[in-house]
């Protein structure tokens, strides 16, 4: 992914600027710096004394750690790295010993040499570089873990994308194929009518398949879409059926809200509010004040509502998990009260601006 890359870079970023920093000590020594011009070999003294510990940490770090570290494979870990170290000092050793033959004056420990490259005892050489594996492996864990934290995060924003896709086209499938009877039978009645209808339903459905497949909608055209749901359920239902739809007559052209949200909860009205036997009703209101905006949808209750209720209770579990994902459990007000007549809903949710 593009965020480990980025953390592989500043890991390695912060490897050059640590050793760049140590390369160039000897260059940038006070006593140097008080010379007309930069002695080299005593540069060079120091720098032979840094290549053990940078073969070892190249090693370390581009192999080793590498390779057995995110495998959580420690005791291969371990061993590889001390035979590195022990191999390298032993290389040095064996280098002073062959190529400089000359002992170290060293009243404490007579007889034993030290490698010429760091000017310390072998044992001193193993803790050192020991310690300097230890900082590089903590700092690449603590690199790994920041990556992985950060790929689960993105893991889970797709997740999260998904479930909303999935969730924002919960549309009622029976409702285009009642639609679709609803214009034929229109057909043979009232052709201009059924005209307007097919219009009407491929405004729709253009809506559904690419307007909303953007992250947010303007309010506008969200409201067009519903008036284009409302007159074609309007065909179905007779004069019995009071249906008032009421918004804002001038709507802000920059107010944004996700698309599909308020069908469910007027699809709902229309399911489970509407019966055959007496008259009933549904209202929309819609308003945008204090950066919110409030949608109240109630409708009388059908016949059997308890049962048709139940039906209709996984799109509004659906709407409650999108708004969930949307604006967090607290950014939303979702309140649902029923009674003996009157089912109403009231949602109120932040809006942004396009």
């Amino acid at each position: 992914m593009k965020t480990g890359n980025k953390q592989a870079i500043g890991e390695n970023l912060l490897y050059l600027l640590v050793w760049s920093a140590i390369i160039l000590v000897p260059v940038l020594n006070s006593q140097m710096l008080s010379e007309l011009h930069v002695n080299l070999e005593d540069a060079w003294v120091v720098w032979r004394q840094i290549i053990p510990y940078l073969t070892i940490f190249l090693v370390h770090n581009y192999l080793i750690a590498a390779r057995y570290l995110p495998r959580r494979r420690y005791w291969k870990y371990l061993f590889f790295t001390l035979l590195l170290i022990i191999t390298v000092f032993s290389l040095v050793d064996l280098y002073e010993y062959l190529l400089d033959l000359r002992p170290l004056p060293d009243t404490l420990h007579e007889g034993r040499r030290r490698a010429s490259f760091t000017n310390l005892d072998i044992y001193w050489n193993v803790v050192f570089a020991l310690f300097m594996s230890g900082t590089n492996s903590a700092i690449k864990l603590l690199y790994q873990s920041l990556r992985d934290e950060q790929q689960m995060q993105l893991l889970t924003q797709e997740n999260l994308r998904a479930e909303m896709e999935s969730l924002k086209y919960q549309i009622n499938p029976h409702f285009f194929m009642n639609t679709l009877n609803n214009i034929h039978a229109l057909i043979d009645i009232d052709a201009e009518a059924a005209k307007s209808a097919v219009i009407d339903l491929s405004k729709m459905m253009r809506y559904v398949l690419y307007d909303s497949a953007q992250a947010s909608i303007t309010l506008a055209n969200d409201i067009r879409f519903l008036k284009n749901y409302i007159e074609l359920m309007r065909i179905r239902y007779t004069e019995s059926v009071r249906i008032t739809f009421d918004y804002p007559p001038e709507l802000p052209a920059n107010v944004s809200i996700p698309p599909l949200l308020l069908l469910v909860f007027v699809e709902n009205a229309f399911k489970h509010g509407v019966s055959y036997n007496r008259p009933s009703y549904i209202r929309i209101t819609i308003g945008c004040a204090d950066e919110r905006l409030t949608t109240v949808i109630a409708n009388s209750r059908a016949a059997n509502p308890d049962e048709r209720r139940r039906k209709g209770g996984i799109g509004l579990e659906n709407v409650r998990k999108r708004l969930d994902l949307t604006y967090g459990p607290n950014g939303y007000t979702l309140d649902i009260r029923e009674t003996e007549e009157c089912y109403t809903v009231k949602l109120v949710i932040p809006i942004s601006h396009a």
